[in-house]
C-alpha cells in the first residue's frame, strides 16, 4: 500500500462567473486527504456544495484556486486531454441515474471504458465478463438496461467503473434511485469491493444513515467541511472473515 493519499486536496476554492457582478463562490476552502484503502463519505444537504466536490475530486471541473493531487499528480496541471485519460482509466464513476447506454447490452456497457482505451474485442469481453461475475450479474449479461431492474442496473454501472481497476471509485448517491433492500445490496457490494479488492471509496451522499455505512464521514454545510467523524462501518478482521 502505498503512502501517497488517493486525494490530496488544499485549500479548494470554487467561484462561478468570476469577475462579474453574480460572481458565485461554492467552496470557499476544502481541505481534504484521502488514504489508499479507505471507506470516506461526504455526507450535506442539497446545496451544501457536493455536486461541486464532487466534480472537482472527478477531475471533471477545475478549482478557480487551490491544488488537487490524484496519486500524487497534480490534477491542476493537466491539459484536457490528459484529464479526460486520467477520468477514464484512475476514476471509477458510480451515479444515482446509472448513465448506462440503452441500446447496448450490459457486458458491452461494461466494455465501454475499455473501447477507449484501445483494448481489443476478446479482451474487452473477457475482463467484462469478469467484471459482471463479481457483481452477479453473468447471467443477464446479454441484457438491455430495459430489461434489467433498477439495483441490476446499478450493478452493471459498478462493473464498469471497476473495468480499469481505477485507484479510486467515486459513487454520487448510488442508491438514491433504489428501493431500501436494493439499496442494501449495492452498498453491501462495495463493502465487498472495499474488503476483498482493497479499492478506495469516496461516497457522495445527503443520507446519514447511508455515511454510517462507511469508515469515515466528513460533513459538508456551505462549501465548507464542517465536522469529522468515525462511520459505525469496520473493515473485519482476517479472523471473522467468512
Amino acid at each position: 500500500m502505498s503512502d501517497t493519499p488517493v486525494i490530496e486536496m488544499k485549500n479548494i476554492i470554487k467561484r462561478y462567473y468570476e469577475g462579474q457582478e453574480n460572481e458565485l463562490e461554492i467552496l470557499h476552502g476544502i481541505g481534504l486527504t484521502v488514504k489508499e484503502g479507505e471507506f470516506v463519505s461526504v455526507v450535506g444537504e442539497s446545496g451544501s456544495g457536493k455536486s461541486t466536490l464532487m466534480n472537482i475530486i472527478g477531475a471533471l471541473d477545475r478549482p478557480s484556486e487551490g491544488s488537487y493531487y490524484l496519486n500524487g499528480e497534480n490534477v491542476g496541471e493537466m491539459d484536457d486531454e490528459t484529464l479526460s485519460d486520467v477520468r477514464n482509466r484512475k476514476i471509477g464513476f458510480v451515479f444515482q441515474s446509472f448513465y448506462l447506454m440503452p441500446r447496448i447490452s450490459a457486458v458491452r456497457n461494461v466494455e465501454v471504458p475499455l473501447l477507449y482505451a484501445g483494448v481489443s474485442e476478446k479482451e474487452r469481453h473477457r475482463r467484462a465478463m469478469e467484471q459482471l461475475e463479481i457483481v452477479g450479474m453473468t447471467q443477464r449479461a446479454d441484457h438491455k438496461p430495459s430489461e434489467l431492474s433498477g439495483g441490476q442496473n446499478q450493478r452493471v454501472a459498478i462493473a464498469r467503473a471497476m473495468i480499469n481497476n481505477p485507484s479510486l471509485i467515486l459513487a454520487d448517491e448510488p442508491t438514491g434511485a433504489l428501493d431500501s433492500k436494493t439499496g442494501h445490496i449495492v452498498m453491501d457490494l462495495f463493502h465487498r469491493l472495499h474488503e476483498e479488492y482493497k479499492k478506495t471509496i469516496v461516497l457522495i451522499t445527503h443520507s446519514r444513515e447511508l455515511a454510517q455505512e462507511t469508515q469515515r464521514i466528513l460533513t459538508l454545510s456551505d462549501g465548507l467541511i464542517v465536522g469529522e467523524q468515525q462511520g459505525t462501518y469496520q473493515k473485519p478482521d482476517k479472523q471473522t472473515e467468512a
